[in-house]
């Protein structure tokens, strides 16, 4: 980002920053509805909810900084693939909050029932994979490292198979007695969002790469996603 204009320098720091902030902040919408679900905690359940809001608004207020900078600067080259990725990472940013939010809401909806039943070992380890996924690939984009999105990338294949191995645990669970079938299917609902979190953290890894190299990666990203009986 060398130009002769010291403002635009300053727009480009500033649409980062936003990021940077807005990452920060759907990491801890997420990490509060994780413990919500971990613990029952209604009240930070809805606190969780409630954060949802601002990232909401701060996706606007990047599209709308983005859109400015592309008006007014007409930038070229790498700089432009920056403030296009950042406007994808914004997007994904807003759908993992938005997924962390659903997380929450089902915890306060169930009015406390889900800590009524022991979360299993498999679904604190996908939230846990999935929390560092989401870390990794926020400390890529803040230290410009594409090695580090890649590796980022080809770690998704693990929270596949620890949301499919948990599917079929449910699945199980509920086969045996009738009476978890409610709890279980709220429970895999959770868990889907969980994988498709996991999706949106690769996704800001591509988006980081492209900025930082000009190519999409051309190798299909590996999945390890057998399951089809959620949306």
């Amino acid at each position: 980002m060398d130009h002769t204009s010291r403002a635009f320098d300053d727009e480009l720091l500033g649409l980062t920053s936003r990021i940077q902030e807005m990452g920060d902040l759907a990491r801890h919408l997420f990490e509060n509805a994780i413990t919500a679900l971990r613990t029952g905690d209604v009240s930070l359940g809805q606190r969780a909810v409630h954060q949802d809001l601002s990232i909401d608004q701060m996706q606007i207020e990047i599209e709308d900084l983005a859109i400015l900078i592309i008006a007014r600067r007409q930038p070229v080259a790498s700089d432009l693939r920056h403030v296009i990725a950042c406007m994808r990472m914004a997007s994904d940013l807003e759908r993992v909050g938005d997924l962390a939010k659903s997380i929450a809401a089902r915890v306060t909806s169930e009015n406390n029932a889900l800590s009524q039943m022991a979360i299993s070992s498999s679904l604190k380890r996908l939230a846990a994979a999935v929390q560092k996924q989401l870390s990794r690939v926020l400390i890529a984009f803040d230290r410009l490292d594409a090695e580090a999105a890649e590796a980022v990338r080809l770690g998704d294949v693990k929270i596949d198979e620890l949301y499919n191995a948990l599917f079929r645990e449910l699945l199980t669970y509920m086969m045996e007695d009738a009476r978890s079938i409610g709890q279980c299917t709220n429970l895999l609902f959770c868990a889907k969002n969980l994988e498709r979190i996991g999706d949106h953290a690769t996704n800001l890894a591509e988006n980081i790469q492209y900025a930082l190299t000009g190519r999409q990666p051309l190798a299909a990203r590996p999945k390890g996603d057998t399951v089809t009986g959620l949306p």
